[in-house]
């Protein structure tokens, strides 16, 4: 029955006067997805076995920070060390809708209370302190929740003297919280010298995307600083930078294999080596 694994995936069509009408059509939502690199239609659940990465062009999928656990960790080895906080609104911002508003909307959507997932966990039997961004909450952006967490995870590592692993998945700092997230970019950057200053390994871990004032702060200071392929990496954006300059840009700029071409980066890794990689560096760089 080998033929049958060789059947091209269908091409869905949707009946367009039905669509029009209101009336749902005949596809069942959720069971498949385009690829939006190769425009190949995939089956969700055979994505989600290959850890959310596109089997015909190897496409990398955004990740949530409990896949990104389950795919870094050994099974059951992750336990949070901090309360579940959640964001306030000191200032209270309002702009489309008040700020307060727009939190609840995203615990509901979302299920988390913040933007990151923080504790100590284990990869072949090593132990770390590790954080993860969550990109589906606010864009992963960092309030004074979000630094709190990380520069917390640090200072773990440090009491334990255990490696630290930051994976980036964010816009940058939360503007809703104005001068209060911008101190976070002082406070991460301060507890990863004194991780330098102790010589307990620091590997920061670039996803798509990483921008904003965490790439200036936090994102880019590991001693080891890995990307998935294809990883949009930068403090502003390309369309902003293009406007400032007034140039156009090279072919594939602030994508993570331009800035290892440029130095800035050490390992561009698919995200199945990404794990054996990881244990690799932390043997490698612990005493």
């Amino acid at each position: 029955m080998g033929w049958f694994e060789s059947i091209k995936n269908p091409k869905l069509k949707i009946n367009k006067k039905t669509e029009a009408q209101g009336e749902s059509p005949n596809t069942p939502t959720g069971v498949w997805q385009k690829c939006p690199n190769c425009s190949e239609l995939l089956q969700t659940s055979k994505i989600k076995e290959n850890f959310q990465v596109c089997s015909l062009c190897q496409y990398h999928f955004r990740l949530n920070a409990k896949e990104r656990a389950e795919l870094l960790l050994d099974e059951k080895t992750f336990v949070s060390f901090v309360e579940e906080y959640s964001s306030m609104d000191p200032l209270a911002f309002h702009d489309k809708k008040p700020y307060e508003k727009r939190l609840q909307e995203v615990f509901a959507t979302v299920g988390s209370r913040e933007s990151i997932l923080a504790g100590l966990g284990k990869i072949q039997d090593m132990s770390l302190a590790i954080a993860i961004m969550e990109f589906k909450f606010m864009g992963g952006s960092m309030g004074v929740v979000c630094g709190e967490m990380i520069a917390r995870t640090m200072e773990v590592s440090l009491e334990k003297k255990i490696p630290c692993v930051v994976v980036s998945s964010t816009g940058g700092a939360r503007m809703q919280e104005g001068i209060l997230s911008l101190m976070q970019m002082a406070k991460t950057s301060t507890m990863r010298a004194k991780l330098r200053e102790a010589k307990i390994p620091y590997i920061s871990i670039l996803t798509d995307p990483t921008t904003g004032g965490c790439a200036a702060s936090f994102s880019m200071l590991g001693d080891v600083i890995f990307a998935e392929p294809q990883a949009l990496i930068g403090f502003a954006g390309p369309r902003v930078i293009e406007q400032s300059i007034r140039q156009t840009l090279p072919k594939g700029f602030q994508r993570s294999e331009f800035l290892l071409e440029k130095g800035f980066l050490d390992r561009v890794i698919h995200r199945h080596q990404l794990r054996a990689e990881l244990a690799f560096f932390l043997k490698f760089l612990s005493p």
